[in-house]
């Protein structure tokens, strides 16, 4: 029992040391290289292989500089009101959420999860609601604003996040949605992508249906209200 104890206290703290370097030096490669693949992507993949569905993988990278500055708006308008002046995490829109939360037990949650969060979890981690995956979202998160900076995590964010079914990044869906390359994009074409964001696989801003045109609406009215970007 004694030598298993040893064992076990070696094989967690060998573990601890690799999880933590690697973690971080993932990280801050990432700073300067554009991440191939996400954990998501790959698990789309398999599910569509499950399904007996085409493998479906678009995405062309983009700077943010090729990318509308009106859909960075919009993406903040809609998913983040203080991603700017948040570190990370934007304790307001918690609170506000615990408030609605227990307020309106047996509804639909309301969540607060920022930029910064979507993109550590999309880049470094799995989809899911357990605990540890949470702990692990804001422990990346904490690394990505320490080391990338906003304008980086918003370059990464509108290159990563899911816009449809099999289409990840702000260029393969203004290319799907609107034949037109990322940079083009109007604002109201920009805003209509980002209210997709919630649920990018079930809705299509091409084909908006009346419930979108009115997140469309609300976001291009909350983009006034911002006013731009500034990083």
């Amino acid at each position: 029992m004694k030598k298993f104890r040893k064992f076990l206290f070696r094989f967690l703290k060998y573990f601890l040391i690799l999880f933590f370097s690697s973690s971080i030096f993932f990280v801050v490669l990432y700073r300067f290289v554009n991440p191939p693949v996400t954990p998501l992507m790959l698990i789309r993949m398999v599910q569509q292989k499950i399904n007996g569905e085409p493998l479906r993988l678009k995405k062309e990278w983009k700077s943010l500089d090729e990318i509308s500055s009106q859909l960075q708006l919009a993406v903040v308008a809609s998913e983040d009101n203080r991603f700017i002046e948040h570190s990370g995490f934007d304790l307001q829109a918690i609170k506000k959420a615990r408030d609605y939360n227990d307020n309106k037990k047996g509804r639909r949650v309301h969540g607060a999860s920022t930029i910064s969060q979507q993109t550590a979890k999309n880049v470094f981690l799995w989809s899911g609601r357990s605990w540890i995956r949470k702990g692990l979202e804001v422990y990346f998160t904490f690394l990505i604003e320490t080391v990338w900076g906003k304008k980086r995590i918003m370059e990464v964010y509108l290159n990563v996040i899911e816009m449809g079914n099999g289409i990840y990044g702000a260029e393969a869906a203004s290319q799907k949605y609107f034949h037109k390359p990322a940079s083009g994009l109007s604002r109201d074409q920009a805003a209509l992508i980002a209210a997709i964001l919630p649920n990018p696989r079930k809705w299509n801003p091409s084909r908006p249906s009346v419930y979108l045109l009115n997140r469309q609406q609300w976001i291009l009215w909350n983009m006034a209200n911002i006013g731009k970007v500034e990083y």
